[in-house]
């Protein structure tokens, strides 16, 4: 059986070369050809004896999920549409910036988690993505950037923050960021790699205990009446338990604080009584705060704050001595804006299409 490369993070492909009666320093040697140099063919993979490469050839390939369209933004954002098969695509976005560049990866065909406000939530959800469809985000984004020989840096950071829940689909999610920390292929550091999530608790401790990097957890509300109506897994997992989760993965984070994700919703979640309700909920949480304007799209109730209440609102959290940003919308000429990305995914859950969300707070 013909088995694709980028499904094997640097553990596992040394154990399958041993299947093969190789020595681990070969699946180091084939690892940085793939992940650093970017080289597909093994013809190419020029250290390697000739024997191998016949060997390889016959039994292995490298697979990377092709990229379907490939959207230049005016701000400098690309949007890239990759094919993961049976009618299904996910979109990866590249962002730009004086200091850094950021890769914003996909870990699931939709997603399962339905918030009220995300526009991939509203296509269902399909299935997890393999680690080749994962890692072959990251592996396409380089060649398209022209970043194949492993001494560039275009892209410095990456955050697992596009299509679908990460910790949802943990062990595929995980053996792609031991790729991204791997030496022999792309040598980020646990700083500049982030999980994104809604706060699957458990999973939480888990990724603390096995792979612990940067953590971003999409909060979006101050208490859970609210948060259970626009994210629902909040029903399952409340802020108490979810705080408590924040406080044990600190104690294995490489940042000495979680980031917390606030989108906002105009007269929904942006009031001055939901800051000081923040204020109280993260006080034993070393922390910093992200807000982030609503992006629209088709079908959304929602509207986005105006600029004037998230200042007021970022003034709060910041006298409070909370380090509180606000992100710069990028992207959205091309629909690469945070909560737009949606792709193309056959939904397997049945929901209703085009039910309507309540707007479920007025701002007091």
């Amino acid at each position: 059986m013909t088995v694709n490369l980028l499904d094997f993070d640097g553990e596992s492909l040394t154990a399958w070369f041993a299947e093969q009666g190789e020595k681990p320093f070969r699946a180091k040697q084939v690892l940085r050809w793939i992940h650093r140099s970017g080289v597909a063919d093994f013809d190419a993979m020029t250290d390697i004896a000739k024997s191998l490469r016949e060997k390889l050839k016959a039994k292995a390939v490298v697979a990377p999920p092709a990229i379907v369209s490939d959207k230049l933004s005016d701000d400098g954002t690309r949007k890239f549409l990759i094919d993961v098969g049976n009618g299904n695509a996910v979109e990866t976005v590249f962002i730009p910036e004086d200091d850094r560049g950021t890769l914003c990866i996909s870990t699931q065909a939709g997603c399962a988690l339905d918030c009220a406000f995300c526009s991939t939530g509203k296509q269902g959800f399909n299935r997890n993505l393999t680690v080749a469809e994962i890692i072959g985000q990251l592996w396409q984004a380089n060649h398209a950037l022209g970043a194949v020989h492993g001494d560039e840096r275009v892209i410095s950071n990456v955050v697992l923050m596009g299509m679908g829940e990460p910790l949802a689909n943990f062990e595929n999610s995980v053996a792609a960021l031991k790729l991204m920390l791997d030496d022999n292929a792309y040598g980020l550091s646990r700083r500049r790699v982030t999980v994104s999530t809604s706060g699957l608790v458990p999973v939480m401790d888990r990724l603390g205990d096995e792979c612990p990097v940067a953590l971003a957890v999409s909060l979006h509300a101050p208490n859970d009446k609210l948060r259970d109506q626009i994210v629902p897994i909040n029903q399952k997992y409340p802020l108490k338990e979810l705080m408590a989760a924040c406080q044990r993965y600190l104690d294995k984070a490489p940042r000495d604080f979680i980031t917390f994700e606030y989108i906002m919703l105009d007269g929904i979640n942006d009031s001055d009584a939901h800051a000081r309700e923040l204020l109280a909920l993260v006080k034993n949480v070393h922390c910093k705060f992200n807000l982030i304007p609503f992006n629209p799209f088709p079908g959304s109730p929602f509207k986005r704050s105006p600029a004037e209440r998230v200042r007021r609102f970022a003034d709060i959290l910041m006298q409070a001595g909370i380090v509180t940003t606000t992100r710069k919308t990028r992207g959205d000429d091309i629909d690469a804006a945070c909560g737009q990305l949606a792709g193309q995914v056959l939904d397997k859950t049945k929901r209703t299409a085009g039910r309507v969300i309540p707007l479920v707070e007025a701002r007091s």
